[in-house]
Protein backbone atom coordinates (compact mmCIF):
# COMPACT_ATOMS: atom_id res chain seq x y z
CA UNK A 1 0.00 0.00 0.00
CA UNK A 2 2.43 2.64 0.79
CA UNK A 3 4.18 1.97 -2.67
CA UNK A 4 1.20 2.43 -4.30
CA UNK A 5 0.73 5.98 -2.70
CA UNK A 6 4.18 6.47 -3.48
CA UNK A 7 3.69 6.36 -7.00
CA UNK A 8 -0.01 8.23 -7.04
CA UNK A 9 1.63 10.83 -5.00
CA UNK A 10 4.70 11.42 -7.67
CA UNK A 11 2.34 10.92 -10.45
CA UNK A 12 -0.46 13.45 -9.23
CA UNK A 13 2.55 15.90 -7.99
CA UNK A 14 3.90 14.97 -12.08
CA UNK A 15 0.71 16.83 -13.55
CA UNK A 16 1.24 19.93 -11.87
CA UNK A 17 4.92 20.44 -12.06
CA UNK A 18 4.61 20.97 -16.43
CA UNK A 19 2.17 23.20 -18.01
CA UNK A 20 -0.06 20.02 -18.72
CA UNK A 21 -2.45 20.45 -15.80
CA UNK A 22 -2.88 24.33 -16.54
CA UNK A 23 -3.66 23.22 -19.98
CA UNK A 24 -6.10 20.88 -19.48
CA UNK A 25 -7.75 22.37 -16.95
CA UNK A 26 -8.28 25.76 -19.05
CA UNK A 27 -9.21 23.28 -22.18
CA UNK A 28 -11.61 21.63 -19.81
CA UNK A 29 -13.39 24.00 -18.36
CA UNK A 30 -13.53 26.65 -21.21
CA UNK A 31 -15.23 23.98 -23.02
CA UNK A 32 -17.73 22.90 -20.47
CA UNK A 33 -18.89 26.40 -19.72
CA UNK A 34 -19.18 27.39 -23.35
CA UNK A 35 -21.09 23.88 -24.78
CA UNK A 36 -23.57 23.91 -21.70
CA UNK A 37 -24.94 27.51 -22.23
CA UNK A 38 -24.89 26.60 -26.09
CA UNK A 39 -24.90 23.23 -27.66
CA UNK A 40 -26.85 21.81 -24.45
CA UNK A 41 -29.02 25.09 -24.63
CA UNK A 42 -29.22 25.41 -20.83
CA UNK A 43 -31.68 28.90 -20.69
CA UNK A 44 -33.54 27.47 -23.50
CA UNK A 45 -34.40 24.81 -21.72
CA UNK A 46 -35.31 26.50 -19.07
CA UNK A 47 -34.97 24.59 -15.89
CA UNK A 48 -32.54 25.10 -13.63
CA UNK A 49 -30.73 21.86 -13.74
CA UNK A 50 -27.26 20.70 -15.23
CA UNK A 51 -28.26 18.28 -17.50
CA UNK A 52 -27.14 19.66 -20.22
CA UNK A 53 -23.38 19.50 -18.82
CA UNK A 54 -24.03 16.19 -18.00
CA UNK A 55 -25.13 15.28 -21.44
CA UNK A 56 -22.18 16.59 -23.23
CA UNK A 57 -19.47 15.20 -20.12
CA UNK A 58 -18.99 11.79 -22.06
CA UNK A 59 -17.95 13.84 -25.21
CA UNK A 60 -15.80 16.22 -23.22
CA UNK A 61 -14.06 13.48 -21.60
CA UNK A 62 -13.16 11.45 -24.99
CA UNK A 63 -10.54 13.74 -26.09
CA UNK A 64 -9.08 15.06 -22.80
CA UNK A 65 -8.34 12.08 -21.06
CA UNK A 66 -6.75 10.40 -23.86
CA UNK A 67 -4.35 13.47 -23.35
CA UNK A 68 -4.18 12.08 -19.77
CA UNK A 69 -3.48 8.62 -20.34
CA UNK A 70 -1.26 8.47 -23.22
CA UNK A 71 2.02 10.03 -21.17
CA UNK A 72 1.30 7.52 -18.53
CA UNK A 73 2.97 4.39 -19.87
CA UNK A 74 4.06 5.86 -23.24
CA UNK A 75 6.68 7.86 -21.89
CA UNK A 76 8.31 5.58 -19.62
CA UNK A 77 8.82 3.36 -22.20
CA UNK A 78 10.18 6.18 -24.18
CA UNK A 79 12.25 7.77 -21.57
CA UNK A 80 13.55 4.02 -20.87
CA UNK A 81 12.06 4.82 -16.99
CA UNK A 82 9.64 2.04 -17.23
CA UNK A 83 12.41 -0.26 -16.30
CA UNK A 84 13.48 1.52 -13.38
CA UNK A 85 9.94 2.04 -12.31
CA UNK A 86 9.15 -2.21 -12.79
CA UNK A 87 12.55 -3.41 -10.70
CA UNK A 88 11.44 -1.17 -7.77
CA UNK A 89 9.57 -3.57 -4.87
CA UNK A 90 7.01 -2.94 -6.23
CA UNK A 91 4.03 -5.48 -7.92
CA UNK A 92 2.55 -4.26 -11.40
CA UNK A 93 -0.70 -3.88 -9.74
CA UNK A 94 0.59 -1.73 -7.61
CA UNK A 95 1.80 0.45 -10.11
CA UNK A 96 -0.69 0.29 -12.45
CA UNK A 97 -3.30 1.70 -9.53
CA UNK A 98 -1.00 4.34 -8.48
CA UNK A 99 -1.06 5.83 -12.04
CA UNK A 100 -4.34 5.15 -12.21
CA UNK A 101 -5.54 6.78 -8.61
CA UNK A 102 -3.26 9.99 -9.48
CA UNK A 103 -5.03 10.65 -13.29
CA UNK A 104 -8.67 10.04 -11.27
CA UNK A 105 -7.34 12.32 -8.63
CA UNK A 106 -7.16 15.22 -11.34
CA UNK A 107 -10.09 14.30 -13.08
CA UNK A 108 -11.78 15.17 -9.64
CA UNK A 109 -10.29 18.56 -9.51
CA UNK A 110 -10.96 19.40 -12.84
CA UNK A 111 -14.67 18.37 -12.71
CA UNK A 112 -14.91 20.29 -8.82
CA UNK A 113 -13.74 23.09 -10.43
CA UNK A 114 -17.04 23.21 -12.61
CA UNK A 115 -18.51 24.57 -9.32
CA UNK A 116 -19.48 27.75 -10.91
CA UNK A 117 -22.49 25.73 -12.96
CA UNK A 118 -23.81 24.36 -9.93
CA UNK A 119 -23.83 27.83 -7.78
CA UNK A 120 -25.34 29.18 -11.00
CA UNK A 121 -28.50 26.42 -11.05
CA UNK A 122 -29.04 27.34 -7.34
CA UNK A 123 -29.13 31.21 -8.27
CA UNK A 124 -31.52 30.86 -10.95
CA UNK A 125 -34.10 28.26 -9.64
CA UNK A 126 -34.17 25.51 -7.01
CA UNK A 127 -32.51 22.27 -8.48
CA UNK A 128 -32.34 19.03 -6.95
CA UNK A 129 -28.73 18.77 -5.58
CA UNK A 130 -29.12 15.17 -4.65
CA UNK A 131 -29.26 14.66 -9.00
CA UNK A 132 -26.88 17.21 -9.60
CA UNK A 133 -24.40 14.88 -7.04
CA UNK A 134 -25.65 11.83 -8.68
CA UNK A 135 -24.64 13.50 -11.77
CA UNK A 136 -21.09 14.26 -11.05
CA UNK A 137 -20.75 10.67 -9.67
CA UNK A 138 -21.61 9.46 -12.77
CA UNK A 139 -18.79 12.19 -14.36
CA UNK A 140 -16.27 10.41 -12.30
CA UNK A 141 -17.21 6.99 -13.30
CA UNK A 142 -16.98 8.03 -17.21
CA UNK A 143 -13.43 9.39 -16.49
CA UNK A 144 -12.08 6.36 -14.77
CA UNK A 145 -13.43 4.07 -17.24
CA UNK A 146 -12.00 5.87 -20.06
CA UNK A 147 -8.88 6.39 -18.06
CA UNK A 148 -8.44 2.42 -17.75
CA UNK A 149 -8.63 1.77 -21.03
CA UNK A 150 -6.43 4.82 -22.19
CA UNK A 151 -4.10 3.61 -19.59
CA UNK A 152 -4.28 0.09 -20.81
CA UNK A 153 -3.41 1.37 -24.81
CA UNK A 154 -0.38 3.20 -23.74
CA UNK A 155 1.18 0.59 -22.08
CA UNK A 156 1.16 -1.40 -25.16
CA UNK A 157 3.50 1.16 -27.09
CA UNK A 158 5.70 3.81 -26.30
CA UNK A 159 4.64 6.21 -28.98
CA UNK A 160 2.57 8.99 -27.38
CA UNK A 161 0.68 10.43 -30.38
CA UNK A 162 -0.24 6.27 -31.21
CA UNK A 163 -1.30 5.92 -27.71
CA UNK A 164 -3.84 9.06 -27.91
CA UNK A 165 -4.63 7.93 -31.27
CA UNK A 166 -6.29 4.59 -29.70
CA UNK A 167 -7.64 5.51 -26.45
CA UNK A 168 -9.89 8.38 -28.62
CA UNK A 169 -11.04 5.54 -30.95
CA UNK A 170 -11.40 3.43 -28.13
CA UNK A 171 -13.01 5.55 -25.93
CA UNK A 172 -15.26 6.61 -28.64
CA UNK A 173 -16.29 3.22 -29.32
CA UNK A 174 -17.64 2.44 -26.14
CA UNK A 175 -19.24 6.41 -26.06
CA UNK A 176 -21.20 5.50 -29.25
CA UNK A 177 -21.99 2.14 -28.92
CA UNK A 178 -25.42 3.06 -27.77
CA UNK A 179 -26.21 6.09 -29.70
CA UNK A 180 -29.72 6.23 -31.80
CA UNK A 181 -27.61 5.79 -35.02
CA UNK A 182 -25.29 2.42 -33.76
CA UNK A 183 -28.60 0.80 -32.40
CA UNK A 184 -30.50 1.17 -35.70
CA UNK A 185 -27.81 0.38 -37.99
CA UNK A 186 -27.20 -3.18 -35.80
CA UNK A 187 -31.21 -2.93 -35.19
CA UNK A 188 -31.70 -3.52 -38.85
CA UNK A 189 -28.99 -5.95 -39.64
CA UNK A 190 -27.71 -7.68 -36.07
CA UNK A 191 -30.55 -7.56 -33.86
CA UNK A 192 -28.15 -9.29 -30.53
CA UNK A 193 -25.63 -7.16 -31.27
CA UNK A 194 -26.98 -3.71 -31.01
CA UNK A 195 -28.14 -5.27 -27.49
CA UNK A 196 -24.86 -5.94 -26.23
CA UNK A 197 -23.77 -2.61 -27.84
CA UNK A 198 -26.12 -0.69 -25.78
CA UNK A 199 -25.04 -2.75 -22.77
CA UNK A 200 -21.49 -2.02 -23.38
CA UNK A 201 -22.16 1.94 -24.19
CA UNK A 202 -20.42 3.88 -21.46
CA UNK A 203 -22.91 6.83 -22.27
CA UNK A 204 -25.72 4.74 -22.03
CA UNK A 205 -24.92 3.68 -18.41
CA UNK A 206 -24.16 7.13 -17.64
CA UNK A 207 -28.20 8.79 -18.96
CA UNK A 208 -29.12 7.65 -15.95
CA UNK A 209 -26.56 9.38 -13.46
CA UNK A 210 -27.16 12.42 -15.58
CA UNK A 211 -31.19 11.56 -14.53
CA UNK A 212 -30.28 11.78 -10.79
CA UNK A 213 -30.73 7.66 -11.11
CA UNK A 214 -27.73 6.10 -8.99
CA UNK A 215 -28.13 2.16 -10.55
CA UNK A 216 -26.88 -0.86 -8.92
CA UNK A 217 -25.92 -2.00 -12.20
CA UNK A 218 -24.68 0.38 -13.72
CA UNK A 219 -22.20 0.87 -10.74
CA UNK A 220 -21.37 -3.02 -11.19
CA UNK A 221 -20.66 -1.71 -15.03
CA UNK A 222 -18.32 0.57 -14.68
CA UNK A 223 -16.86 -0.93 -11.69
CA UNK A 224 -16.13 -4.39 -14.04
CA UNK A 225 -15.02 -2.00 -16.45
CA UNK A 226 -12.21 -0.24 -14.70
CA UNK A 227 -11.64 -3.26 -12.96
CA UNK A 228 -10.74 -5.57 -16.48
CA UNK A 229 -8.93 -2.44 -17.88
CA UNK A 230 -6.30 -2.23 -15.05
CA UNK A 231 -5.68 -6.06 -15.65
CA UNK A 232 -4.87 -5.70 -19.08
CA UNK A 233 -2.91 -3.25 -18.16
CA UNK A 234 -1.26 -4.96 -15.55
CA UNK A 235 -0.90 -8.13 -17.11
CA UNK A 236 0.87 -5.63 -20.30
CA UNK A 237 3.45 -4.34 -17.64
CA UNK A 238 3.64 -8.10 -15.59
CA UNK A 239 4.50 -9.03 -19.24
CA UNK A 240 7.19 -6.49 -19.97
CA UNK A 241 8.72 -7.30 -16.58
CA UNK A 242 8.94 -11.29 -17.53
CA UNK A 243 10.95 -10.32 -20.65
Amino acid sequence: MRGLLAVARREFAAYFATPVAAVFLVIFLVLAGALTFTVGGFFARGQADLIPFFNLVPWLFLFLVPALTMRLWAEERRLGTIELLLTLPLSPWQAVLGKFLAAWAFCAVALLLTFPLVLTVNFLGSPDNGAILAGYVGCLLVAGAYLALGAALSASTRNQVIAFVLAVAACFLFAAAGSPVVSEFLSARLPALAETARALSVAERFAGFARGVIAAKDVVFFASFIGFWLFVNAAVLDHRKAD
